[in-house]
């Protein structure tokens, strides 16, 4: 019985198109110091990125992991070919990822192994001992979305094969830094940083937060307060100056989160300097920017008092008292910055969009344009051709971009075009309107936008009619602002809000804040449909067990709005059955269309209260049936919940089925074709169900380990398109294997599925030479993608693949793989190759020519399996930019076949004078005395044909480049070279006679010519 698993679909390669130009959060940095051209890039949720060419190109390192999302990175410089890896970043934002651990590589990143740790889920800092390889300090920050008892500081002796936790505050503690005196490797520094978020707020801080020392190597601590303020902490951030261990910077949380129009009062949250390793401290300035996201200062190594912060990208050269934030060619949220300890001036930062380097002291950037390591939250695609790309990435807006191009280099940075600032989402284009689209920015920032003209507008339901200091926090605002106006406030909107437009009119759009709206006219104007929400007031919901006040750290970072509508969505057969899922765990249903609604969230079956509706997905098929993938994570449980209605919402059955614990389930989607067919796209991984959710099978295939938000099936491409937070775009075309191979399918010896048209795109190199540093998304394969299935692995001789035309004519005999589960071949729409010997591709091997271009048509693919045949006819087009008439096109392909075949017939005339060429090559090796008049006479008439042949595939490559009736010129030179193998044929006689039995005559009897 043929079993269908993750290794049956392993042939499949997806194709990674990027883009590079916006990049993504690059959350820290490892220098090699002896080398500073080679460094390690940790990414929020790309793994991680090496290069050994100072950022000319990158290698990704750390991706086949089971986590994807870095905190810290340490590099030993005494052996750079050990690395520690913390991961799990350490930012603390609404859209963190977590990971498993501790990862140590011997072997300068090649091969990892995964050394503890694993419930810790975000690092914050490793500090590595300078002389001691084997000693180590993690600085773990524990779960972020509830409490956990592996955190704290954890130190190993011997190299992270135990370890020792020497830090402990409780379960809602951990340590977010850590820093070692490397003069005195006995004295560490350690912030303890008490921090929790829920799916309705954040609270940045509490009694655990605290600066500790130990002067014993962690055994003893003492928890330092002279000259810090009072009170409760947020985040710290630590940094050491290494030419004069006495000077720490503390970047210290405290109160409100900071900006230009908020006062401190007296809480002294910003800045402060010890010169006395930490024993008194002195506050230098309240500079802090959105501490709980990148409260980070750094110190110039060769200047204690140039100190760089994090956040906003900011430097001051007096110690901190005051600081500069100069405008950016780079993205401006910075999160960690290193400069070189021999040479100030160079200076390399990762931000929000990646990576850039200065080499003058920050005064001018150089940005990496290579490393696609982008956030797509969602995805979206048109009926172009080709089909163009939308959706919307982590602060670095909306854009739209080709899945192809007719660029022989591929899908570049420059193909793609912003469409959208800010946090970019949904983006959707118009049914009906070419040219037209939808996007959206953070909170439901809705705009409609004409791509041909570049008018916009904004349309966001809900607006305020202008109450300042009411978008945020409702009921706390800054000392000295005006009471907000609560009436009139702008309507609370999730960070990715949701939007759709119409199956049934492609004029009428429905948007989600706490009130599901209604727009008919395109988005000009909205009808309310009511508040969805539970209508709960967060102020009385408590985070590690208190309610908020004024002075909470970063109260509520990242969630302004709570509750909010997460997920909207309409039946595509039934105009009026809505769908609506909340932040607050509901689930609703209305049947007329919006006018009542029925809450159903009781009838899923084992869910949690209060759940986050992730994804909505209303079925092609059938009318009533719908699937939604919930998550749980933000309330610290990390299962999949995914279910299913076939009667319009009354009743959901659980489809979890056997997916592994802990992926956390972000977006479905039921296959256009086959019902049966679901894709679930998790925080870490791929899934597929060919049985309606009864059972899962990963799709890892070429892709790192990565969280899939979003995905897509192309309507008429048939590609599955998906959206990554952390890597981009990949796209797996043609799906038309997943799709057919049915458990009847897979119970048979062997399969041939549909074949979709082939076209035979004329590619051209486009632009200009642009060196290594440049990103090329990838192309789809050029050729006609064949798949088959084998239930077991077959023998070459009991397998074959063929091309023929309608009238059984071969045309083509490719080489299929032999292995089990489904192959793919990719025919390149040629006809064999000119040349004398077999190859195993189904051309030929020597000096011929590859074959012409068939002619537009239908072909008929043949795959045979231990005597059974398999037939699929499939079509094969013309580029669509192309307006050739057949007749032409046909007298074209037979030129080219008959330069091809006069090619071949040339080489096979030179076959014997170029035995006998290779045989004097190997006496001249020897060094062997012989006849020099009767090998100048072999080398001369060698060279004539080596010239011809040169010329030939000259006229066939010129002839090759136009669709249509060649040269008069072409056709001159081809009329030549044919009477030119004519008359060089006797000579090629006189030599292999007469010529040969001169040489041989001056040969010794074993070096003598006998090929003839």
């Amino acid at each position: 019985m043929g079993q269908i698993k993750s290794e049956t679909y392993a042939d499949l390669d997806l194709r990674h198109i990027g883009p590079a130009n916006m990049s993504g959060r690059v959350v820290d940095l490892a220098v090699q110091e002896s080398d500073p051209y080679i460094f390690y890039v940790a990414t929020a949720t790309g793994g991680m990125w090496k290069t050994t060419n100072n950022g000319v190109t990158f290698t990704p390192v750390f991706e086949n992991e089971t986590t994807h999302s870095i905190g810290a990175i340490a590099l030993n410089q005494s052996n750079p070919n050990i690395i520690w890896v913390g991961t799990g970043e350490r930012a603390n934002r609404q859209s963190s990822s977590w990971g498993d651990g501790v990862y140590k590589s011997t072997d300068a990143g090649k091969t990892w192994t995964n050394v503890g740790l694993k419930d810790s889920h975000h690092i914050g800092r490793i500090a590595l001992h300078p002389t001691n390889p084997d000693i180590a300090y993690v600085a773990a920050m524990g779960h972020l979305w509830g409490p956990n008892n592996e955190r704290g500081l954890y130190k190993t002796t011997d190299g992270g094969k135990s370890w020792e936790r020497i830090i402990y505050v409780n379960d809602d503690t951990g340590v977010v830094d850590v820093a070692l005196d490397p003069s005195n490797p006995n004295i560490l520094i350690a912030a303890t940083y008490q921090r929790r978020r829920r799916p309705y707020g954040f609270d940045g801080g509490g009694p655990g937060s605290g600066l500790h020392k130990s002067t014993d190597g962690g055994k003893t601590w003492k928890k330092l307060t002279n000259g810090l303020p009072e009170g409760e902490y947020g985040r710290i951030g630590i940094t050491m100056y290494p030419k004069n261990t006495n000077i720490i910077y503390a970047s210290v949380e405290q109160g409100f989160q900071y900006n230009a129009s908020t006062a401190y009062n007296e809480r002294r949250a910003g800045l402060y300097r010890s010169d006395d390793k930490g024993e008194t401290w002195k506050f230098m300035s309240d500079w802090n920017p959105r501490p709980m996201y990148a409260s980070q200062p750094y110190v110039d190594p060769n200047d204690d008092k140039r100190v760089y912060m994090q956040n906003q990208f900011s430097y001051s050269t007096d110690s901190g008292k005051t600081f500069t934030a100069p405008r950016q060619s780079l993205h401006g949220d910075d999160r960690i910055v290193w400069v070189n300890p021999n040479d100030s001036r160079h200076v390399i930062k990762g931000d929000d969009g990646g990576i850039g380097i200065s080499y003058d002291q920050t005064k001018t950037w150089l940005f990496v344009t290579n490393l696609p390591v982008s956030q797509f939250y969602r995805i979206a695609v048109d009926n172009a051709e080709p089909y163009n790309i939308y959706g919307g990435l982590q602060d670095n807006g909306s854009w739209v971009g080709p899945n192809a191009t007719y660029n022989s280099d591929g899908i570049l940075n420059s193909d793609w075009r912003r469409t959208g600032g800010g946090d970019g989402f949904l983006s959707l284009p118009h049914h009906t309107q070419e040219g037209v689209m939808y996007g959206e920015s953070q909170y439901l920032g809705l705009f409609k936008l004409d791509l041909n003209t570049g008018q916009r507008k904004s349309i966001r339901p809900g607006d305020p009619k202008g109450a300042i200091g009411a978008r945020r926090n409702w009921d706390f605002w800054g000392p000295g602002l005006p009471e907000p106006d609560l009436e009139n406030a702008m309507a609370p909107a999730n960070w990715d809000g949701p939007f759709f437009l119409s199956y049934h009119n492609p004029n009428t759009i429905y948007a989600g804040t706490n009130v599901l709206w209604k727009s008919t006219d395109g988005g000009n104007s909205w009808e309310s449909l009511g508040d969805l929400t539970t209508k709960v007031n967060r102020r009385d919901l408590k985070i590690m067990g208190r309610r908020a006040t004024e002075d909470t750290p970063s109260l509520d970072d990242g969630i302004p709005y709570y509750p909010t509508l997460t997920a909207v969505a309409e039946d595509r057969f039934t105009q009026g059955l809505l769908y609506a899922g909340t932040d607050d765990g509901l689930l609703q249903v209305s049947s007329d269309d919006g006018q009542t609604w029925t809450d159903v969230t009781s009838k899923l079956s084992g869910l949690p209260k209060e759940t986050w509706i992730n994804t909505i997905e209303v079925s092609s098929h059938n009318a009533g049936t719908a699937y939604v993938a919930i998550n749980n994570y933000r309330n610290n449980d990390f299962k999949n919940y995914v279910y299913k209605t076939v009667d319009g919402g009354k009743n959901w059955t659980s489809i979890t089925g056997n997916l592994p614990a802990d992926r956390v389930a972000r977006t479905l989607r039921e296959d256009p074709k086959n019902p049966s067919l679901l894709y679930l796209g998790t925080e870490l991984g791929l899934f597929i169900s060919n049985n309606g959710g009864k059972n899962w099978i990963e799709l890892k295939n070429n892709m790192p380990t990565l969280p899939f938000n979003d995905l897509v099936i192309h309507p008429r491409d048939n590609d599955l398109v998906l959206a990554t937070h952390g890597r981009g775009v990949w796209i797996l075309d043609n799906l038309n294997s997943i799709q057919e191979l049915t458990t009847s399918v897979a119970n048979q010896d062997a399969a041939l599925f549909s074949i979709d048209k082939g076209v035979m795109i004329n590619y051209t190199s486009e632009g200009a030479h642009v060196g290594d540093m440049f990103f090329r998304g990838e192309n789809p394969v050029r050729g006609a993608i064949i798949d088959y299935y084998l239930k077991a692995p077959v023998k070459e001789s009991e397998i074959s693949l063929t091309i023929h035309d309608t009238h059984g004519n071969l045309i083509r005999t490719l080489a299929p793989d032999t292995v089990a589960g489904i192959q793919r071949e990719v025919w390149d729409m040629n006809y064999e190759s000119f040349a004398p010997a077999s190859s195993g591709n189904g051309g030929r091997r020597g000096f011929g020519l590859s074959g012409p271009k068939v002619v537009p048509g239908n072909y008929v693919a043949k795959l045979t399996v231990k005597g059974k045949s398999y037939t699929q006819t499939f079509v094969v087009e013309d580029d669509p930019r192309l307006n050739i008439d057949i007749a032409d096109r046909k007298a074209w392909t037979a030129k080219l076949m008959e330069i091809g075949e006069f090619s071949l017939k040339a080489t096979e005339a030179m076959s014997d004078l170029a035995e006998l060429q290779r045989h004097l090559s190997q006496l001249d090796r020897k060094k062997v005395k012989y006849d020099e008049a009767a090998a100048k006479e072999i080398r001369n008439l060698a060279g004539l044909y080596t010239e011809l042949m040169s010329r030939v595939r000259g006229v066939y490559f010129g002839a090759s480049g136009w669709i249509g009736q060649i040269t008069g010129d072409q056709q001159a030179q081809f009329d030549y070279l044919q009477e030119m193998l004519i008359k060089l044929e006797p000579k090629k006689k006189a030599v292999l006679n007469d010529t040969v039995k001169k040489l041989n005559k001056s040969l010794s009897k074993e070096n003598r010519y006998t090929g003839q």
